[in-house]
């Protein structure tokens, strides 16, 4: 049996550490936020030249005054997706582009794709995300206040916000984009880690019937041994279809497939040492579930 239990002070001040940087981060950084939100133009070109690059395009664009740009790799080696804030509001921006690309290029870019997004229609886009983050959240915490007690519920409430918190936190660290992809992936998220935690929870109240003479102390770690095989089981196949996402599925879910990647990470962990460690601070006893059976019957 792993003694996870005794390791339960030094990863919660790691915890707090995260969570505070996080913060930090989030408060005096910022996020950087994508065409989604913040507006603007996103072009897919197609190029016939194989000696074009994304530094010389990307220098191109650049002498366009154009604002902030972005120039990746998107698919095969001759295809290019371009982001830019269009911050003057240019009419006729693409033929512009057209006209400067042929001139540098030659005639050798097909325009598979532009889109744009006004400031008006990132505004409701950013709200839309950060309402449908927060009534997801409200759900889950709803949903975890009814099924279990409530030292149950704070020790699920905590981890769920570590996992955002530290996803978001690494995300402004690197000023990695957040698009609406990253919005899915945060939601997914919060699902996966509830669902670790409940699993775990579920033993440990389990246990707690079974065992009055064991402490909450041991009593967890013996719930997460229990549940281990299936943790590790369910955490390892999940990360291997991602990284498989992440390595061979191209530029665009690049974003959400690390989101994900991290967010099953801190979830998995969190869901041991964080939720956990809230009931031994606690000090859930046999005395905690029974009392709770005997109001919901009566």
């Amino acid at each position: 049996m792993i003694a996870f239990n005794k390791y339960y002070n030094h990863f919660n001040f790691i915890s707090v550490i995260l969570i505070a940087l996080s913060l930090f981060l989030l408060v005096f950084k910022g996020l950087n936020f994508g065409i989604d939100f913040k507006g603007g133009t996103l072009i897919e070109l197609r190029s016939s030249d194989s000696k074009i690059n994304v530094s010389s395009l990307r220098d191109k664009f650049s002498q366009m005054n154009l604002g902030d740009i972005s120039v990746k790799k998107f698919g095969n080696d001759k295809d290019y997706l371009i982001k830019f804030e269009n911050k003057d509001n240019k009419k006729n921006v693409i033929e512009e582009i057209k006209i400067n690309l042929d001139k540098s290029f030659g005639n050798n870019f097909n325009f598979r794709r532009v889109e744009n997004v006004g400031p008006k229609v990132s505004e409701e886009l950013l709200k839309s995300g950060v309402i449908a983050i927060s009534l997801s959240l409200a759900i889950m915490l709803f949903y975890i206040w009814i099924r279990f007690e409530w030292q149950f519920s704070l020790g699920a409430i905590l981890a769920l916000f570590h996992d955002v918190i530290v996803t978001l936190g690494v995300f402004s660290l690197f000023s990695l984009e957040i698009n609406l992809s990253i919005i899915a992936a945060v939601l997914t998220i919060v699902g996966y880690s509830m669902n670790d935690t409940v699993v775990i929870f579920d033993r440990v109240r389990e246990n707690l019937r079974k065992y009055s003479d064991i402490k909450i102390f041991e009593l967890t770690n013996i719930s997460i041994n229990e549940t281990l095989s299936r943790t590790i089981i369910t955490s390892v196949t999940t990360l291997l279809a991602l990284f498989a996402i992440y390595f061979f599925g191209g530029e665009i879910l690049k974003g959400f497939s690390l989101a994900m990647i991290l967010g099953v990470v801190f979830g998995t962990y969190s869901s041991i040492y964080i939720a956990n460690t809230v009931l031994v601070r606690l000090r859930v006893s046999q005395k905690t579930v029974l009392r709770e059976d005997e109001n919901k019957q009566s």
